[in-house]
């Protein structure tokens, strides 16, 4: 979607990059990751809680994969998928790099020296010899003389917390996680004993951190692996004028960015959205026959310019023909070519969850005759309308929904249906703002590179802005911000006349926030963005601040701005979340509303 966020610039801090140079460079490289250590740990070493692994000084082939796994979705974790979903390879392998350079100190072992001798002889026994009667290998066949991991597919097994051992053991044990044909660590999960387990884990978690062993030429005896294996996509065949065509205009749509769900296969369908309409599940669009394998250009002509599926059935405005109708048949045909020259993937259409009466044909028709009317594509030479309106269909996101689920013309802002870290955002007004104008450059920068001069893209515009708009045509971006430029100025909802104290927000803001955005939410140009005067700290609405916080996020990677800098999930309460957003809020000459706890719950 052209989820165009123009005053998405990060108000919580989702650290958006230009890039650094020289010392610079090297000065911030560590404060990149930042972000991770939320989670992991100072400098990757687990945090006391029990669930988060240590990630410094694994294998950074190890490392590198398993972060490609969560972004992909080949490795399920809502929280890492959503922190890495806009990352590049590249970026994935410096963080990688970074954290595999740490090494961190061992765990203190049990504190009775009975327990630790008998951890100790237990886990020496399992580690060095296994046990052939039970089938079990030795723990160092695999992972290494110093148990400190090999290549891609095994990781380091010392220093981690012994909770989290425990926990992905019994991942293994479940199928929760699994591991390619022969998965010997799920059968060496099920061949431990109970008394086993928390020996083991105590022993393992109080050692140093081994040195990385290099895997031989042959490989290692057994086959195990964090995955299954993902076979190799064979070469597409050349593309011709026309489905060429079809596949920058399937870019300007982003129409992967809904039709390939996380881990899948690209345009196989099978993504999951919250709507007014209930859930929806998203269609298979390779040429097979579970998906548009018996259609014709007619057909898919009829999709998107009135609504209507191959067999006559009224689609859900969720697939957004009522944008899609502006459509040219020319560019329609265009894309349908495309679409044919994909490789066909044989995956049925899930079955949509559709809350009554949108179960039903008969109230199809009716939301149609309320409201939907084929029209025609806006005039030749109008392009940025024609991008706006149609194939960016940016009133998706941007334009309110009424009770029945049928957008407005005006790109006044809504808030996106659904819950969770992806759902829920609130997506800004399209129209300029006269009291807070933004300047053509800075908005084109956001478009292009998710970053500009008071922060970054985030949320969905984030995935936007790294599927999608960094592709797009110089030309057709600066049609676009003509357009959005054009458009009836429309103030922004009051803001309060006087600034907001909060104290217990302050001091909030000094010990979690001021590092980064300064101690006068003035910000590092090109790396941690302002707070003072930020277009998103100052609209009505607190949604984007609070997911901000809530769920964390790194600015799109993108040829613009290649190294991104992050920001991890604060981990507050609602009524911390409110105290220093209404800080933030009213400092620095910033006067927008008080935030509630209230306020927070009702963002998340």
């Amino acid at each position: 979607m052209l989820a165009v966020w123009v005053r998405l610039l990060l108000a919580g801090a989702l650290l958006g990059a230009w890039p650094a140079r020289g010392a610079e460079q090297q000065e911030l490289g560590a404060a990149r990751w930042q972000a991770c250590t939320a989670c992991h740990g100072p400098q990757g070493r687990a945090s006391p809680e029990g669930y988060v692994p240590r990630i410094a000084g694994k294998p950074v082939a190890y490392l590198e994969q398993q972060l490609l796994n969560f972004r992909d979705g080949r490795r399920a974790h809502a929280g890492m998928g959503y922190l890495l979903e806009n990352l590049s390879d590249a970026a994935l392998r410096e963080a990688a790099a970074h954290f595999a350079a740490q090494r961190p100190p061992p765990a203190p072992l049990a504190r009775q020296p009975a327990q630790a001798a008998a951890d100790t002889a237990l886990a020496s026994r399992l580690v060095r010899d296994g046990d052939a009667g039970r089938g079990l290998p030795a723990c160092a066949t695999c992972h290494g003389q110093t148990l400190g991991g090999r290549g891609r597919g095994v990781p380091g097994l010392t220093g981690l917390p012994p909770d989290y051992l425990l926990a992905q053991l019994g991942a293994w044990r479940t199928g929760k996680r699994q591991g390619r044909a022969p998965d010997c660590m799920a059968r060496v999960a099920r061949a431990l004993r109970d008394a086993e387990l928390e020996p083991l884990a105590r022993w393992l978690a109080a050692q140093a951190a081994g040195p990385v062993q290099d895997v031989p030429a042959d490989g290692w005896p057994l086959d195990c692996g964090a995955l299954r294996s993902v076979p190799a996509e064979p070469a597409p065949p050349p593309l011709t004028p026309l489905a060429a065509r079809g596949a920058e205009l399937a870019r300007l749509g982003n129409c992967a960015g809904c039709h390939t769900a996380p881990g899948g296969r690209p345009y196989a369908g099978g993504r999951a959205f919250d709507t007014p309409f209930g859930r929806v599940m998203a269609g298979n669009l390779t040429p097979h026959a579970s998906g548009l394998g018996g259609w014709g250009a007619e057909d898919f002509w009829g999709a998107l310019h009135e609504g209507r599926s191959r067999d006559g059935r009224r689609l859900l405005p969720v697939f957004p023909y009522p944008q899609f109708t502006h459509v040219t048949r020319e560019d329609a045909d265009a894309l349908f070519a495309y679409l044919r020259s994909l490789a066909p993937v044989a995956q049925d259409n899930a079955a949509h969850a559709l809350r009554f009466p949108y179960n039903t044909q008969a109230a199809l028709a009716i939301w149609q005759t309320l409201f939907f009317r084929p029209e025609p594509a806006p005039q030749q030479g109008e392009r940025g309308a024609y991008l706006v309106r149609g194939l960016g269909h940016c009133a998706a996101c941007h334009a309110p929904r009424n009770a029945l689920g049928a957008v407005s013309d005006a790109l006044t802002g809504a808030r996106m249906p659904g819950g969770g870290a992806m759902n829920g955002w609130w997506a800004p007004s399209l129209h300029p703002d006269p009291d807070r104008p933004l300047r053509e450059a800075d908005l084109l920068a956001l478009l292009r590179d998710g970053v500009a001069a008071h922060g970054s893209a985030s949320g969905p515009m984030a995935r936007v802005v790294a599927q999608s708009l960094q592709h797009w045509r110089e030309d057709d971006l600066r049609a676009v911000v003509r357009t959005l430029r054009a458009l009836p100025a429309q103030p922004a909802l009051p803001m309060t006349t006087a600034a907001t104290h909060d104290a217990r927000g302050a001091a909030l803001y000094e010990r979690r926030c001021a590092d980064c955005h300064g101690v006068q939410g003035q910000g590092r140009r090109g790396v941690w963005p302002p707070l003072a005067g930020n277009p998103t700290v100052l609209q009505a609405s607190v949604v984007n601040l609070v997911k901000l916080l809530q769920h964390g996020g790194f600015a799109p990677a993108t040829r613009g701005n290649p190294r991104p800098h992050g920001m991890g999930p604060q981990n507050l309460r609602d009524e911390d979340i409110a105290a220093v957003l209404t800080h933030i809020r009213g400092s620095w000459g910033n006067r927008a509303g008080a935030v509630s706890a209230l306020d927070v719950l009702q963002a998340r």
